[in-house]
């Protein structure tokens, strides 16, 4: 059985527009390796009534599974720079390190997925796709997003993403274990073999 086994756990929120792929990798990433996924969508999509305040229950949810201490996934309520520091201020209160995964896609192959999935969805209109399009503000470079492609196979954007997670340890690692008390450091011209943990 797979698991994100990472030093800190981590809340890893997914954006881009409608149909750029989103769901898609969270799902997967998600079973891949037995994470938390909190879908907004779905959670709407599930309780049917757009006259019911999703982001409370969606709030709710989240706060309850960063008791787990577990890396977890987050799709939905992060289209704006403003929802998106609130989840990191959540994650941040939790002991969570946050990471943005942006999936980017062509606009014209986006809307074609969208509406296709969307198909007996009367919010699925050209029009109300492109209010969604509007609503979803960008990350900005001071976020520091990872951005995959929604084009890509599941296993290439794995690796990207499973990369981005690693980093924090492999700057760690770089570090060279100095000497100890009892012994003198060798010169230069007579290291040969320096282990790097």
């Amino acid at each position: 059985m797979k698991s994100l086994s990472l030093s800190q756990p981590h809340l890893i929120i997914m954006v881009g527009v409608p149909g750029s792929g989103k769901t898609f990798f969270a799902e997967k990433f998600a079973d891949t390796f037995h994470a938390p996924y909190v879908s907004h969508e779905k959670l709407l999509t599930l309780i049917g009534d757009p006259t019911i305040f999703i982001d409370g229950i969606f709030y709710h949810q989240l706060t309850e599974l960063l008791k787990t201490r577990q890396s977890i996934l987050v799709e939905g309520a992060a289209d704006t720079r403003a929802q998106r520091l609130e989840l990191a201020k959540l994650a941040r209160t939790a002991g969570y390190e946050t990471i943005l995964i942006w999936v980017q896609t062509e606009p014209a192959t986006a809307k074609s997925r969208y509406q296709r999935e969307n198909k007996l969805n009367r919010a699925a209109s050209p029009e109300e796709y492109d209010k969604l399009v509007q609503r979803f503000a960008q990350p900005t470079a001071i976020e520091k997003p990872v951005v995959i492609s929604g084009k890509h196979t599941y296993a290439t954007q794995a690796k990207i993403i499973l990369k981005k997670l690693s980093e924090p340890r492999a700057e760690i690692s770089k570090h060279i274990t100095p000497p100890t008390r009892n012994e003198s450091p060798e010169p230069s011209s007579r290291r040969r073999n320096i282990t790097i943990r």
